[in-house]
């Protein structure tokens, strides 16, 4: 590397420098908490989720807290984003080669190392499993693209562990706006949950306000991570097919029919969804049943952020959003949908809970039937946020 490249070197890591304290940044404690328990183990961890939802700050964090309790010296830790054209050149063994180099570091002193985007690097996983099994090194990796958790590659088996980084809850977001609600205001929740569901939760939207953000994050995940990445041409029809997405968000669509609105093949209906998918911009959610039904009925999609879907879609159907926002809370409990005998009901867990949403209206009778005999280790209506936070509570 020359020296501009060690320059670069330095920019990112200021630590090595002087003192460091990231400035304007609001904890997500939960978060930090988890990924600070992880340090003191041998397993790479990795940060994913979409683009702009916090990965790169809460590694900062992670740095923050490792020079703050002195668990290392500044030089042993390295942060890089491997998105950076001017390293484009460079393999990550070579970029951590360089990193010793600069600060004089044999291969058996213990390293902190932080590569942001990591999948922006062809094999990356051999070249971790290398770094891994080599040398003395603690890693923190972060990916903006669910390919991550879909590799079949074996190298890192047992060596990771994987944080998919949701955007803010509710209670995150009060935290970030500054807003406090004693208990003797707690009339005032319902008001702020809906102007929750108005925001979402990317943070810096949450602070900031600026639309132009959040369409600035959608069109660099269409044009960027979408059409740039699978040489595809029409970027017409990947932006209409968001807003059909975002349209469509609690509903169960076929192939097919995504296929015929937008005149498109099958294939790539099912191409499109899928990439759209991998960039955490929408979620999708099979039938609960047998795995036949599971593969062949429509999914439903979900927006991976309320404030990008209203933005989008006009704040309307309130009941739809909070189905959605519940989605994004018990997503890690690997939730399908049931539906028998043209009855829906809105999620069954991993776990063998059946939850039915309902923010403002009741369930038809045939409904009810269902759910009243759907076995289930658990029943619960969520009518609420109390009754989301009641029922995760129940679940930890």
């Amino acid at each position: 590397m020359s020296t501009t490249a060690d320059q670069i070197l330095f920019r990112y890591n200021p630590w090595w420098e002087g003192p460091f304290k990231i400035k304007g940044v609001f904890d997500r404690p939960q978060l930090t908490e988890a990924l600070i328990k992880g340090i003191s183990s041998k397993h790479i961890l990795f940060l994913t989720g979409l683009r702009r939802v916090g990965k790169t700050t809460l590694m900062k964090l992670c740095i923050q807290h490792c020079i703050d309790k002195s668990l290392c010296k500044p030089n042993h830790i390295f942060y890089i984003s491997l998105d950076d054209y001017s390293l484009s050149n460079k393999n990550i063994a070579e970029i951590v080669d360089e990193f010793r180099i600069v600060q004089k570091l044999p291969v058996d002193q213990k390293v902190f190392l932080f590569f942001d985007e990591i999948t922006q690097k062809k094999d990356f996983e051999l070249q971790l499993k290398n770094l891994y099994d080599s040398q003395n090194v603690k890693i923190f990796a972060s990916s903006s693209s669910a390919t991550l958790l879909k590799s079949k590659k074996p190298f890192l088996t047992g060596r990771n562990l994987v944080f998919e980084i949701m955007p803010l809850d509710f209670m995150e977001y009060l935290n970030f706006k500054g807003i406090k609600i004693l208990k003797r205001d707690a009339h005032l929740l319902g008001k702020y949950f809906e102007d929750f569901l108005k925001t979402g939760g990317m943070p810096e939207y949450v602070l900031q306000g600026n639309d132009d953000q959040l369409r600035e994050l959608v069109d660099d995940i269409i044009f960027k991570d979408i059409a740039a990445l699978h040489n595809i041409k029409d970027r017409g029809v990947l932006k209409d097919l968001f807003l059909l997405f975002m349209e469509r968000a609690g509903k169960a669509v076929s192939i097919n029919k995504i296929a015929h609105i937008m005149s498109i093949s099958p294939d790539s209906a099912r191409r499109y969804l899928s990439m759209f998918a991998d960039t955490y911009l929408i979620h999708l959610v099979r039938r609960w049943g047998k795995t036949n039904s599971k593969i062949l009925s429509p999914q439903k999609i979900y927006a991976a952020d309320l404030g990008i879907r209203v933005l989008f879609t006009g704040f309307r159907d309130i009941g739809s959003l909070f189905e959605n926002y519940v989605y994004l809370k018990i997503r890690g409990k690997n939730p399908c949908y049931v539906r028998e005998n043209e009855i829906e009901l809105d999620f069954v867990t991993a776990d063998h809970d059946l939850l039915e949403v309902k923010y403002g209206s009741e369930m038809t009778d045939k409904q009810k039937k269902l759910f009243e005999e759907f076995k289930a280790r658990r029943k619960v209506v969520i009518d609420s946020p109390a009754a989301l936070d009641a029922f995760l509570a129940e679940s930890l």
